[in-house]
C-alpha cells in the first residue's frame, strides 16, 4: 500500500464534507470514498465539528488555537527568561 501526499484542506471544504455526513443516509466512509479522501481523515472532521458544537466533550477548535498561542507565548518569554539571566550573569562577572 502506497502513502498519499499529505494534503491540506480548507475550513469551508471541512464543513461541507461535515455536512454531507450528517445528510441522511450518508455516512463518512461512503463520502470519502466519494470525494478520494481517507475515512479517518472525514471521521475526524465530523468529531471536530460535534465537539465545536458542543454535542461531544473535548477540547473546541478555538480552545486549541488558544493553547497553541499560549504555548507559543510561553516558549518565548521562557527564551527571554533565559537569554537575561545569562546576561546578569556575564555582567556580574565583570564587576567583580
Amino acid at each position: 500500500m502506497t502513502k498519499r501526499r499529505r494534503r491540506s484542506f480548507s475550513p469551508e471544504f471541512k464543513a461541507e464534507v461535515v455536512a454531507l455526513c450528517q445528510q441522511p443516509g450518508r455516512n463518512p466512509a461512503s463520502v470519502a470514498h466519494e470525494l478520494d479522501l481517507t475515512e479517518t481523515a472525514v471521521r475526524r472532521w465530523v468529531t471536530q465539528a460535534d465537539i465545536d458544537a458542543r454535542v461531544r466533550p473535548g477540547m473546541t477548535s478555538a480552545e486549541g488555537e488558544e493553547v497553541a498561542r499560549l504555548r507559543k507565548q510561553l516558549r518565548e518569554v521562557t527564551e527571554e527568561r533565559d537569554i537575561l539571566a545569562r546576561a546578569v550573569g556575564f555582567f556580574a562577572r565583570g564587576t567583580r
